[in-house]
Protein backbone atom coordinates (compact mmCIF):
# COMPACT_ATOMS: atom_id res chain seq x y z
CA UNK A 1 0.00 0.00 0.00
CA UNK A 2 1.10 3.66 -0.96
CA UNK A 3 -0.04 6.83 1.23
CA UNK A 4 -0.14 10.34 -0.08
CA UNK A 5 -0.88 13.20 1.81
CA UNK A 6 -1.69 16.43 -0.02
CA UNK A 7 -1.53 20.05 1.31
CA UNK A 8 -2.19 22.95 -0.31
CA UNK A 9 -0.87 26.00 1.43
CA UNK A 10 -1.89 28.30 4.01
CA UNK A 11 -3.22 31.79 3.65
CA UNK A 12 -0.97 33.76 1.26
CA UNK A 13 -0.43 37.42 1.15
CA UNK A 14 -2.03 37.24 -2.68
CA UNK A 15 -5.38 35.84 -1.25
CA UNK A 16 -6.24 39.39 0.49
CA UNK A 17 -4.48 41.93 -1.78
CA UNK A 18 -5.71 41.52 -5.29
CA UNK A 19 -2.74 40.33 -6.66
CA UNK A 20 -2.46 37.19 -8.96
CA UNK A 21 -0.59 34.71 -7.50
CA UNK A 22 0.69 31.72 -10.25
CA UNK A 23 4.48 32.23 -10.16
CA UNK A 24 4.69 35.25 -7.95
CA UNK A 25 6.52 34.61 -5.03
CA UNK A 26 4.35 35.07 -2.13
CA UNK A 27 4.86 34.71 1.19
CA UNK A 28 2.12 33.79 3.99
CA UNK A 29 0.30 36.09 6.08
CA UNK A 30 0.75 35.76 9.92
CA UNK A 31 -2.33 33.87 9.75
CA UNK A 32 -1.35 31.67 7.24
CA UNK A 33 2.14 31.34 9.48
CA UNK A 34 -0.01 30.09 12.64
CA UNK A 35 -2.40 28.05 9.98
CA UNK A 36 1.13 26.11 8.79
CA UNK A 37 2.23 25.66 12.74
CA UNK A 38 -1.28 23.94 13.75
CA UNK A 39 -0.83 21.73 10.43
CA UNK A 40 2.49 20.72 11.24
CA UNK A 41 1.74 20.28 14.65
CA UNK A 42 -2.02 17.86 14.54
CA UNK A 43 -0.63 16.13 11.40
CA UNK A 44 2.51 14.91 13.07
CA UNK A 45 0.93 13.86 16.00
CA UNK A 46 -1.47 11.82 13.97
CA UNK A 47 1.64 10.99 12.10
CA UNK A 48 3.98 9.38 14.60
CA UNK A 49 5.66 7.02 14.15
CA UNK A 50 5.24 6.69 10.54
CA UNK A 51 8.28 7.94 7.90
CA UNK A 52 6.94 9.91 5.07
CA UNK A 53 9.13 11.59 2.57
CA UNK A 54 8.29 15.36 2.11
CA UNK A 55 7.98 17.09 -1.41
CA UNK A 56 7.00 20.48 -1.45
CA UNK A 57 6.45 23.65 -4.51
CA UNK A 58 9.84 25.37 -4.31
CA UNK A 59 7.84 28.67 -4.11
CA UNK A 60 7.49 30.76 -0.61
CA UNK A 61 4.18 29.99 0.53
CA UNK A 62 4.63 26.21 0.33
CA UNK A 63 7.72 26.03 1.48
CA UNK A 64 6.42 28.12 4.81
CA UNK A 65 3.45 25.83 4.68
CA UNK A 66 5.94 22.80 4.65
CA UNK A 67 8.59 24.02 7.05
CA UNK A 68 6.95 23.62 10.45
CA UNK A 69 5.53 20.01 9.16
CA UNK A 70 9.00 19.26 8.43
CA UNK A 71 10.62 20.30 11.56
CA UNK A 72 7.94 18.34 13.85
CA UNK A 73 8.42 15.40 11.78
CA UNK A 74 12.05 15.59 11.64
CA UNK A 75 12.28 15.19 8.15
CA UNK A 76 13.97 16.90 4.96
CA UNK A 77 11.94 18.49 2.24
CA UNK A 78 13.02 18.64 -1.34
CA UNK A 79 11.81 21.13 -3.07
CA UNK A 80 10.17 20.69 -6.77
CA UNK A 81 9.25 23.16 -9.37
CA UNK A 82 7.20 20.67 -11.19
CA UNK A 83 4.50 21.39 -7.76
CA UNK A 84 4.41 24.88 -8.55
CA UNK A 85 0.80 26.65 -9.36
CA UNK A 86 -0.20 27.38 -12.91
CA UNK A 87 2.25 29.56 -14.89
CA UNK A 88 0.72 32.23 -16.20
CA UNK A 89 3.24 33.74 -18.07
CA UNK A 90 3.20 38.17 -18.12
CA UNK A 91 0.19 37.70 -16.07
CA UNK A 92 2.63 37.04 -13.04
CA UNK A 93 3.39 39.76 -10.43
CA UNK A 94 0.29 41.77 -12.13
CA UNK A 95 -3.01 42.72 -9.97
CA UNK A 96 -5.79 40.13 -10.79
CA UNK A 97 -7.77 42.90 -11.96
CA UNK A 98 -5.34 43.61 -14.92
CA UNK A 99 -4.99 39.75 -15.52
CA UNK A 100 -9.03 39.87 -16.26
CA UNK A 101 -8.67 43.01 -18.61
CA UNK A 102 -6.12 41.55 -20.45
CA UNK A 103 -6.19 37.65 -20.90
CA UNK A 104 -6.61 36.18 -24.53
CA UNK A 105 -9.31 33.92 -25.65
CA UNK A 106 -8.90 30.19 -24.67
CA UNK A 107 -10.44 27.76 -27.20
CA UNK A 108 -9.00 24.75 -26.70
CA UNK A 109 -6.60 23.15 -24.25
CA UNK A 110 -3.59 24.38 -25.82
CA UNK A 111 -4.47 27.94 -26.19
CA UNK A 112 -2.60 30.26 -23.82
CA UNK A 113 -4.27 32.82 -21.76
CA UNK A 114 -1.56 35.05 -21.49
CA UNK A 115 2.04 35.35 -23.31
CA UNK A 116 4.53 32.99 -22.10
CA UNK A 117 1.90 31.15 -19.70
CA UNK A 118 1.39 27.45 -19.81
CA UNK A 119 -1.32 26.22 -22.19
CA UNK A 120 -3.95 23.85 -19.90
CA UNK A 121 -2.72 20.79 -21.35
CA UNK A 122 0.92 21.39 -20.79
CA UNK A 123 -0.58 22.28 -17.31
CA UNK A 124 -2.05 19.38 -17.04
CA UNK A 125 0.60 17.06 -18.71
CA UNK A 126 3.25 18.24 -16.03
CA UNK A 127 1.18 17.62 -13.06
CA UNK A 128 0.19 14.14 -14.90
CA UNK A 129 3.88 13.48 -14.99
CA UNK A 130 4.39 13.91 -11.28
CA UNK A 131 1.91 12.13 -10.46
CA UNK A 132 3.45 8.95 -12.11
CA UNK A 133 6.74 9.85 -10.58
CA UNK A 134 5.35 10.05 -6.68
CA UNK A 135 3.27 6.80 -7.85
CA UNK A 136 6.86 5.01 -8.84
CA UNK A 137 8.89 6.47 -6.11
CA UNK A 138 10.29 4.01 -3.24
CA UNK A 139 8.95 5.88 -0.45
CA UNK A 140 5.74 4.23 0.79
CA UNK A 141 4.50 7.36 2.34
CA UNK A 142 4.89 10.70 0.91
CA UNK A 143 3.64 14.17 1.86
CA UNK A 144 3.00 16.69 -1.22
CA UNK A 145 2.64 20.65 -0.53
CA UNK A 146 1.66 22.82 -3.27
CA UNK A 147 -1.05 25.18 -4.65
CA UNK A 148 -4.67 25.00 -4.93
CA UNK A 149 -4.97 24.61 -8.74
CA UNK A 150 -2.22 22.10 -8.78
CA UNK A 151 -3.46 20.35 -6.70
CA UNK A 152 -7.26 20.34 -8.23
CA UNK A 153 -5.67 18.87 -10.94
CA UNK A 154 -3.48 16.60 -9.02
CA UNK A 155 -6.91 15.20 -7.63
CA UNK A 156 -8.88 15.08 -11.27
CA UNK A 157 -5.74 12.94 -12.38
CA UNK A 158 -5.12 11.16 -9.41
CA UNK A 159 -8.17 9.60 -10.23
CA UNK A 160 -7.70 8.50 -13.83
CA UNK A 161 -9.72 11.96 -15.33
CA UNK A 162 -8.74 12.87 -19.18
CA UNK A 163 -7.35 16.54 -19.44
CA UNK A 164 -10.85 18.90 -18.63
CA UNK A 165 -12.44 22.10 -17.61
CA UNK A 166 -13.34 21.91 -13.86
CA UNK A 167 -13.98 24.55 -11.14
CA UNK A 168 -11.14 25.27 -8.39
CA UNK A 169 -12.24 23.50 -5.26
CA UNK A 170 -9.53 23.46 -3.03
CA UNK A 171 -9.23 26.02 0.20
CA UNK A 172 -5.61 27.14 2.21
CA UNK A 173 -4.61 24.52 4.41
CA UNK A 174 -7.04 22.03 3.33
CA UNK A 175 -4.93 18.56 3.92
CA UNK A 176 -6.47 15.33 1.66
CA UNK A 177 -5.38 11.90 2.09
CA UNK A 178 -4.79 9.44 -0.93
CA UNK A 179 -3.76 5.58 -1.18
CA UNK A 180 -3.15 3.10 -3.59
CA UNK A 181 -4.24 -0.33 -1.89
CA UNK A 182 -3.08 -3.83 -2.74
CA UNK A 183 -5.27 -4.26 -5.61
CA UNK A 184 -3.69 -1.23 -7.33
CA UNK A 185 -6.64 0.62 -7.10
CA UNK A 186 -6.58 4.88 -6.09
CA UNK A 187 -8.30 5.77 -3.65
CA UNK A 188 -9.35 8.95 -2.06
CA UNK A 189 -10.01 9.04 1.72
CA UNK A 190 -10.26 12.26 2.92
CA UNK A 191 -10.43 15.53 0.40
CA UNK A 192 -9.28 19.36 1.60
CA UNK A 193 -9.81 18.47 5.35
CA UNK A 194 -10.00 21.91 6.93
CA UNK A 195 -10.01 20.84 10.60
CA UNK A 196 -5.87 21.50 11.03
CA UNK A 197 -6.10 24.68 10.58
CA UNK A 198 -9.03 25.52 12.70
Amino acid sequence: MKTIITIQHTQSVHHANGMVGSWTDWELTDLGKEQAESIGRKLSAELKGQAYKIYSSDLIRARQTAEPLAGYMGAPVEYLEKLREHNLGEAVGKTSKWAKDNAMPVNSFDDRQFSGAESWREFWNRVSDLCREIIADEADNIILVSHGVTLSVWQQVWLGNDIKEFKYSGLPGGVSFMEINDNGDRIIRRLNDPSYVE
